[in-house]
């Protein structure tokens, strides 16, 4: 399990040396964000149903679709006689759907966890909540 993140995590970082493309002004633009240091990995997964090429935003024409995104964070540790046993991955798919994508316009998809919960949310550029995931589905 080590070994495939270490490979999923140089792969990614691999990724992040290409530069990102040209901003398309006729298209909607999603960034990504996580505020805390156990949340390790938030990229897209696919649009539409349709795996994305670049897991490191998501480009949309205006109007609906469905958002789906990797989320890997830390959980703390269970079993054992130790109660300090060292965090464990966990991998969660988070589905956001948005009806209302605007040309132009930058969006933020911010991926938390408390505890073993993860959720995401939609921020548009003023900073207010458009949507929020409606489904989340971990393998881990």
């Amino acid at each position: 399990m080590r070994r495939l993140t270490l490979l999923l995590a140089a792969s990614v970082m691999a990724g992040c040396t290409s530069p990102l493309p040209a901003v398309n002004p006729q298209m909607a633009w999603v960034d990504f964000s996580t505020p805390f240091p156990n949340d390790k990995l938030l990229m897209a997964e696919r649009l539409d149903n349709q795996r994305t090429q670049d897991g490191r935003y998501f480009q949309v024409t205006p109007g609906s679709h469905e958002l789906i995104v990797r989320f890997d964070f830390e959980v703390p540790g269970g079993g054992g006689m130790s109660t300090m046993s060292s965090p464990r991955e966990r991998l969660c798919y988070l589905t956001i759907n948005y009806d209302h994508f605007e040309a132009g316009q930058r969006y933020v998809l911010e991926g938390r966890s408390i505890s073993f919960t993860p959720s995401a949310r939609l921020y548009n550029s003023k900073r207010e909540i458009v949507a929020e995931d409606r489904q989340a589905y971990c393998i881990i």
